[in-house]
């Protein structure tokens, strides 16, 4: 590495590229991308920059004539290739190499407490260390690297499976293309890391997007997820990101026992990690380092909203366990909200996919950790009258979870003569009478109700419903506004010539978007169940339903008694189900959405084949993603979980098996390979 005659005071003088022999101009390439590479590094990563910013350039622009003039001598890694990529139609879904699991939160010192006394009662180590980490606010990742060079990488998806965006991650200058070989990288490892949009990077994009006319990003957390999920790399590039890394997912060379010697580890390797992580043992030191980075958040240049506490050693880890979507050997501790005063415009209504009914304050724009706030919830009508806030009153407003913005109080008295806020007697969106549950007020239109319809139709091709992509909200409202959908049924009425009329819709777009909507038609019961948007039908309730019913005619026909004596069927629940089922309107869409050809997978006939059988997957599977295996396994009375344990029955081994494989032999669990998977379905 220090032959490179590019890492230190470079000269920028060269000959002209036609004046080269071939050998001479391939040295030099593989040099300038070796030195580009290395100077990202130092810039992006460890933040010591060893040339000039207009050396840097020279050198990348030598590098771009060198490339056009000997195309066939451009490396694989070149650094010019994080901008190259063609677009794509779609993104493609890939399994995780091993689960990406959210974590339990808490915002009392009191939760946090019981966390560590929980990690010393399950532990056989008298003294626990623990690693401290901020909680970023950003977009989380997985990049995999084989051989020392960038594979892949993936959005966390439902934590299984996720998209493969690996074209647009590579714009990001602080993600090595390749590893540092010097320091003995892997030949195989997936980090997970936090993609975030720098604050100030933030605000100019923004004022970018204001000057053209565009709708600005909600926050910086929004806008990373929002680009990273571009289908064009090239909208990417010139986009403020910025990535950490804070954790091994799989490593199948070499151990690493301890989360801390992680943390040496990956900046070796040429990983970007937080410089703010520390390494302590008790609650003393974890509650100065939450008051430390609380006082130090508004003067950070990302987004963070608390801490993560994990437990340091992996032995331990291992001990304690996991449940099914998040470990028990860490948890977060969340900053309490940022409150701000502003003035209240005024207070709609807001009606909901569900059709409930929400007054929103509408706020004079002022700034809360970074973000412009102009509305906020007010939650529901008794709400509104207990804090007695009118428009023209200041009012104190925070961001709950740092993100959703919410009224707090008046300040002061009222600032104007206005009578007390009350919920209207008709949907402001229909004029339908309202309906009053409780403390809330529901429009009973249903999907007749326009603004219940846009949500949901977002609703209904949202990933885990009808899973078609690129039908969100933006598109729905478009769709029922111009009154293209007037139901759910019209959707599949729709052709390419019409699609081909919305917004920023081309040739491509269009004929993608068909497709998508034709390919929905075959769905699973569940699936289709949960995309109806039926109160109280939630994703897992939908399968429990779906257990019971070969198809909707059958649930149609239940009566409530009959839905109640399924295990975790309230009356609440039965009682929404009759409803939907036996109204008229209702009854209408269903039968034309039959009728366009929606083709039902029944999963309530299959018997509980598998109950109390545990499952673990590793590797690929050829014939089924990580998420459709744990389904069949569910919907046969089984259960798959994410780590191999004693209560484990069967680890089901695909191509590229990770080190679950390593723990299943220790543990003399029964490996089993996708054939013999399949047949204990079939049993």
């Amino acid at each position: 590495m220090a032959k490179n005659p590019f890492f230190k005071d470079p000269k920028t003088k060269f000959k002209d590229a036609d004046k080269l022999d071939k050998k001479d101009a391939e040295k030099q390439i593989d040099q300038l991308a070796e030195a580009i590479n290395h100077h990202d590094y130092l810039y992006y990563v460890k933040n010591k920059p060893a040339i000039s910013d207009r050396k840097y350039d020279l050198l990348y622009k030598r590098l771009e004539e060198l490339e056009d003039h000997y195309p066939d001598l451009r490396p694989e890694d070149s650094p010019t290739k994080r901008v190259g990529a063609e677009p794509v139609d779609k993104l493609k879904k890939v399994d995780h190499t091993s689960p990406m699991l959210s974590l339990n939160s808490a915002l009392e010192d009191d939760k946090i407490k019981d966390f560590i006394d929980y990690v010393k009662r399950h532990s056989d180590k008298k003294s626990i260390d623990y690693v401290l980490e901020p909680k970023f606010d950003g977009f989380s990742v997985e990049v995999v690297y084989e051989k020392g060079e960038f594979k892949y990488g993936s959005t966390r998806g439902n934590g299984v499976t996720g998209e493969d965006i690996s074209e647009n991650l590579k714009t990001i200058r602080a993600i090595p293309l390749r590893l540092r070989k010097e320091n003995n990288p892997p030949d195989f490892i997936a980090v997970r890391g936090e993609v975030l949009m720098p604050k100030d990077g933030f605000q100019d994009l923004n004022k970018e997007r204001i000057e053209k006319g565009d709708e600005p990003f909600a926050n910086p957390r929004n806008a990373a997820a929002g680009i990273m999920r571009q289908l064009d790399p090239q909208k990417v590039a010139d986009k403020p990101l910025d990535i950490y890394f804070y954790t091994i997912m799989e490593m199948r060379d070499g151990e690493l026992s301890k989360h801390w010697k992680v943390f040496k580890k990956l900046p070796q390797w040429g990983f970007k990690t937080n410089e703010t992580n520390k390494k302590c043992s008790s609650f003393k030191e974890i509650s100065e380092y939450h008051e430390d980075i609380l006082q130090k958040r508004d003067d950070l240049n990302y987004d963070i909203d608390g801490v993560v506490i994990k437990v340091n050693d992996y032995n331990v880890r291992e001990e304690l366990g996991v449940r099914e979507n998040s470990p028990r050997w860490a948890i977060a501790w969340k900053f309490p909200p940022k409150k701000k005063v502003t003035t209240l415009v005024d207070i709609v209504v807001q009606v909901g996919k569900s059709g409930m009914l929400t007054p929103v304050a509408l706020l004079e724009p002022v700034d809360v950790g970074g973000v412009t706030v102009s509305r906020a919830s007010l939650h529901n009508e008794e709400m509104v009258k207990e804090k007695d806030v009118r428009p023209g009153d200041e009012v104190r407003i925070q961001r709950a979870g740092d993100v959703i913005p919410e009224v707090v109080e008046r300040v002061g008295d009222h600032q104007k003569k206005t009578k007390k806020f009350s919920m209207p007697d008709k949907c402001p969106s229909c004029g339908t009478r309202v309906e009053k549950e409780g403390a809330y007020y529901f429009c009973p239109a249903g999907l007749q109700c326009r603004a219940q319809l846009v949500g949901r139709l977002a609703h209904y091709a949202s990933r885990e419903a009808m899973n078609i992509e690129n039908l969100g909200e933006k598109i729905a409202r478009h769709l029922v506004e111009t009154e293209m959908v007037s139901d759910l049924a019209d959707l599949y009425q729709l052709s390419q010539k019409d699609l081909k009329k919305l917004p920023g819709f081309a040739e491509k777009s269009s004929k993608q978007l068909y497709e998508d909507i034709q390919e929905s038609k075959k769905a699973k019961f569940d699936r289709f169940l949960y995309a109806l948007g039926i109160r109280h039908v939630g994703r897992h309730m939908a399968g429990v339903l779906a257990n019971h019913f070969e198809n909707p005619d059958d649930l149609r026909r239940a009566g409530r008694q009959d839905l109640e004596k399924i295990n975790e069927v309230g009356d609440e629940i039965a009682s929404s189900v009759t409803h939907f089922f036996q109204d008229k309107k209702n009854q209408k869409i269903l039968e034309r959405l039959l009728k366009s050809g929606i083709e039902i997978e029944s999963t309530g006939t299959r018997k509980k084949t598998l109950e109390g059988n545990t499952f673990v997957f590793t590797g690929e599977l050829k014939d089924y993603t990580r998420e459709e295996a744990r389904e069949e396994v569910e919907l046969r009375g089984g259960r798959a979980t994410s780590g191999v344990s004693s209560k484990t029955d069967f680890v089901v081994v695909g191509e590229n098996p990770g080190s679950k494989l390593d723990d299943a032999k220790k543990k003399e669990t029964e490996i089993i390979d996708e054939n013999k998977f399949k047949k204990l379905l079939q049993s």
